[in-house]
This record gives C-alpha cells, structure tokens and sequence, in this order.
C-alpha cells in the first residue's frame, strides 16, 4: 500500500530520507579516516564534484513545480556554491604557500 499526502509520495520522501542520512554516515567516516596532510589536495580536487552538485541543484530549482521544491532547491544552490567557492579558496591558500618567495 503507498502512503500519500496530497501529491507527496510519504514511501520515495521515507526512501530519500534514508539515502540522505546513510550518504551522511558514510560522508563522515571517510573524512574523519583521511589523514590532514591529505585533507587539502582531496580537497582542491573534489571541486569538480561540487560543481557538478550546483549545476545539480540548478537544474532541480529551476524545474520546480511546487513551492517546496524550489525552497530546498535554492538551498541545495547556496551551500554547493558556499562549498565549490571555499574549496577553490583553501587550494589557492594552499598553492600560494608552495610558491618560490
């Protein structure tokens, strides 16, 4: 039987809701493993993957249908872009440290 309220399926929200809080467990435990000399490389190169999760979150606010939608999307659109412009920061940071003085 499905579960629904309106035109919200409560079993795919229950369903996304798992996914989320299992990728955030899994998210932790493999930053917390990675040693800090490593931090900041893995770092620099997972901007890539943040921009991916902007264009992500874009393309989501942009075809929103409900008000919710288009909330969480635009949400989605400012942390990724917070996390895609603070990673390329601490690269230059980091770069910047192994230029000839």
């Amino acid at each position: 039987m499905i579960a629904s309220v309106g035109l919200v399926d409560l079993n795919q929200v229950l369903s996304h809701i798992i996914v989320f809080v299992l990728a955030m467990f899994i998210g932790f435990e493999v930053i917390t493993k990675v040693p800090a000399t490593l931090h900041t490389p893995l770092m620099s190169g997972s901007n890539a993957i943040d921009g991916i999760k902007v264009v992500g979150a874009l393309i989501i606010a942009g075809s929103a249908e409900h008000w919710l939608t288009m909330v969480i999307g635009f949400v989605a659109v400012v942390a990724a872009s917070i996390n895609f412009v603070g990673g390329f920061l601490v690269t230059d940071r980091m770069l910047r440290m192994f230029k000839a003085r």
